[in-house]
């Protein structure tokens, strides 16, 4: 026996002749070369394979599924972080809300300030305008009567012809 060639055992012996160079095709009378199986065999082994790795598989599917648990259990802690971050950021811009609403809110009242104090100066002009113009009404009153006076002063000094009598 060489170390290029396996060395033939029992078991494969008992499934046929080793495949050479000079064999016909593996598919070639395969139903025939199969030896006839029993079915109890079968059952055994099937059985066997089956209490052999059932227990690992059921371990498996047991921490399978507390992981999904504790995958569930994080995506809804993770959920409630989200929710609260965005509760953090809502009140952020409420209160940024609030500040610009401050800030609007004092350009109002100076605006309202300016406004009376505009109303208050335009007041007081209209009444320094009425004041003129009544000064100047009883100016141009003094003058036409001062001028009235002077024409019927004027009148009375023009000589007059004597009248016969």
């Amino acid at each position: 026996m060489s170390l290029a060639e396996p060395p033939e055992t029992p078991a494969l012996m008992q499934f046929g002749p080793a495949l050479g160079s000079s064999d016909p095709s593996p598919d070639e009378g395969l139903v025939e070369d199969l030896p006839v199986v029993d079915k109890k065999a079968v059952e055994q082994l099937t059985e066997g394979l089956i209490s052999y790795y059932l227990p690992d598989l059921q371990r498996s599917k047991l921490a399978l599924q507390e992981l999904t648990q504790n995958q569930v259990v994080l995506l809804d802690t993770l959920e409630q972080e989200i929710s609260k971050f965005k509760e953090c950021n809502s009140i952020l811009d409420i209160n940024a809300l609030f500040t610009e609403a401050k800030h609007y809110r004092n350009k109002l009242v100076n605006i309202r300030k300016e406004m009376i104090m505009l109303h208050e100066k335009t007041s007081k002009l209209k009444t320094r305008a009425l004041k003129l113009q009544q000064k100047r009404k009883s100016e141009e009153l003094e003058r036409e009567q001062q001028r009235e006076k002077e024409l019927e002063r004027e009148k009375q000094l023009k000589a007059k012809p004597a009248k016969r009598t």
